[in-house]
């Protein structure tokens, strides 16, 4: 079966696409919850995929951002005007998330506005050297949280639909 029939098609696929669509760095789970219900998905079933697929990246994020970051100034100097901006992002949102730490990091990634999620919470305890087994906690919590807001949001629009 065709790979993109598999994810347009089944209840499997379309959870897979949901989560796909949720790992995205800015999309996260506030576009994968509509995106889900919007394939046809339960609200249900596109907050756990969603929710799924937002936190899929973030080990990788808090463990090798940093070092990606090196590698990338050493062999790709011309993307240095990128990494500075992401650099300077993660350092404007951890002043306001070290304030109150791991609650912090928790509020900080449950606020479903842009420049907040999971992405960045973990951009964020990255430059903040917080051990991630203390940090992924904090950042799940967001995450659930989050996705409970942009369900009920959801389903309200999707209700009056």
């Amino acid at each position: 079966m065709d790979i993109l029939l598999w994810l347009t098609s089944t209840f499997g696929g379309e959870l897979c696409f949901t989560m796909l669509v949720s790992m995205i760095p800015v999309v996260e789970l506030r576009g994968g919850i509509p995106f889900g219900v919007a394939r046809g998905l339960p609200v249900w079933a596109a907050y756990l995929a969603a929710v799924v697929g937002n936190m899929l990246p973030v080990p990788f994020i808090v463990i090798y951002i940093q070092r990606i970051f090196l590698w990338m100034r050493r062999k790709l100097p011309r993307l240095n005007h990128l990494v500075d901006r992401l650099e300077r992002k993660a350092h404007l949102k951890g002043q306001k998330v070290s304030r109150f730490k791991y609650l912090g990091l928790m509020i900080f990634v449950a606020i479903p506005l842009p420049g907040t999620g999971a992405w960045t919470g973990a951009l964020a305890a990255a430059f903040l050297n917080m051990p991630l087994r203390r940090a992924i906690p904090s950042i799940f919590a967001g995450v659930v949280i989050a996705g409970a807001a942009i369900s009920i949001l959801t389903y309200g629009v999707a209700s009056l639909i």
